[in-house]
């Protein structure tokens, strides 16, 4: 498996296990929002820490264009991989959110209307999207064999402590547009969440620079 199969599959299979534990969640738990949080929030952390353990030896287990950016102003990603990065992981979480479709027997195409808006959603995707580049960041350079398992409570606790719960990553939030279930977010939403994001990454970017240039 090369890097670019390891970042579609990657994030095809998160997509997946956030779109599915979402719709297992809302089904079991008979209305009950706070159990169906809990479920979907410990699928995704779990998943998720599986995942980075896997592939991250292949392609570092991004599934995140925000943290592909990070990592190639750092320098560990060409420019043409960075792009091809980018493409994996929008092609790879569609591709995700379709097949949790049909693993549930829904239909395939299908539009959120699920609002998620506001200051206070946008404050905290930029929030959630400073905190997740930290983490990897400060992981990779003091932590690296806990990245996994830094980034997946992270994002567990994520779900919990933020009122956008925590998507922090443009491939999810414009996947998530394409499925009206318990994850969705309105496609007219999906402009804030992700401009919160490139926010937060590039102040993530500009800070880490500094960071480097300081060290030398």
């Amino acid at each position: 498996m090369n890097s670019y199969v390891a970042e579609f599959v990657g994030t095809a299979l998160l997509l997946a296990i956030v779109a599915g534990s979402g719709i297992m969640g809302e089904t079991l738990a008979n209305g009950n929002a706070a159990v169906a949080l809990l479920g979907n929030s410990i699928a995704t952390g779990a998943g998720l820490y599986v995942l980075i353990v896997l592939l991250g030896p292949i392609s570092g287990a991004h599934f995140n264009p925000v943290v592909s950016l990070m990592f190639w102003k750092l320098g560990h990603l060409s420019l043409n991989k960075l792009l091809a990065y980018w493409v994996c992981q929008f092609s790879g979480a569609i591709a995700g959110i379709w097949v949790t479709h049909l693993m549930f027997g829904l239909s395939i195409l299908q539009e959120s209307t699920k609002a998620r808006t506001g200051v206070g959603i946008w404050v905290s995707e930029l929030i959630s999207t400073l905190v997740l580049l930290s983490v990897i960041r400060i992981g990779d350079q003091g932590a690296k064999d806990r990245v996994p398992m830094l980034v997946a409570l992270t994002v567990t606790a994520g779900y919990w402590f933020t009122s956008s719960t925590f998507f922090a990553n443009p491939a999810v939030a414009v996947a998530r547009s394409f499925t009206n279930t318990f994850v969705g977010i309105a496609p007219a939403d999906v402009f804030g969440f992700v401009s919160a994001e490139l926010v937060a990454a590039i102040v993530m970017v500009i800070l880490f620079c500094r960071d480097r240039q300081s060290t030398r």
